[in-house]
């Protein structure tokens, strides 16, 4: 068995669980509901207040979806009771993040401000870095994939440079430095 996969997800009171017999599993909530189709090869049973996955063969495929199946399903539980949250620290001189609505607006040194919207099910929130002053962009929802996507795509837009540190990080991220270029002293000089 894989040790992943015969692990029990603990279901919690409020959380309701509706496995198919096509593979599709929804998960419903506090925070609200999430519907994930998987292989209609995994099995589910629900005792006691938990929800075990298995899966039929020790084949080879059989074996590495028993394993992803607990965990995606287990993403969904935490998702819909707690929710995931990522947090984006925006450094640099004249770097700014601002609500608009729901869309968040980026001035991170471009010649224009870059505006992203959410997806559905995404919030985004702004606040400045009690420490740094920094800002500090929140994104949270209920989907673990979607949350990651989102923060993902943010960061692409300027990705930490090596020299100065500016950019959009991921907060606590360590970037590293590099050592800027050498002054014109030493070497081969002029005559």
């Amino acid at each position: 068995m894989s040790r992943i996969g015969k692990r029990p997800i603990p279901v919690p009171s409020g959380v309701v669980i509706t496995p198919e017999t096509d593979g599709t599993v929804t998960v419903k909530g506090p925070k609200g509901t999430l519907v994930r189709r998987f292989s209609p090869d995994m099995t589910y049973a629900i005792e006691n207040g938990t929800l075990t996955v298995s899966r039929p063969s020790e084949d080879k495929t059989h074996r590495s979806l028993h394993g992803l199946t607990r965990t995606l399903v287990s993403n969904m539980v935490e998702g819909v009771t707690n929710g995931y949250t990522k947090q984006l620290e925006i450094i640099g001189v004249g770097f700014r993040a601002t609500m608009v609505g729901k869309t968040l607006q980026l001035n991170v040194g471009y010649s224009h401000s870059i505006e992203v919207m959410p997806r559905d099910g995404i919030d985004f929130a702004v606040a400045p870095d009690p420490q740094s002053r920094n800002p500090i962009v929140t994104i949270t929802g209920i989907d673990k994939e979607r949350v990651g996507q989102t923060a993902a795509e943010i960061r692409k837009l300027r990705k930490p440079e090596p020299y100065k540190g500016k950019g959009i990080r991921y907060r606590g991220e360590a970037v590293r430095r590099k050592q800027g270029k050498a002054s014109g002293k030493g070497g081969k000089g002029k005559k």
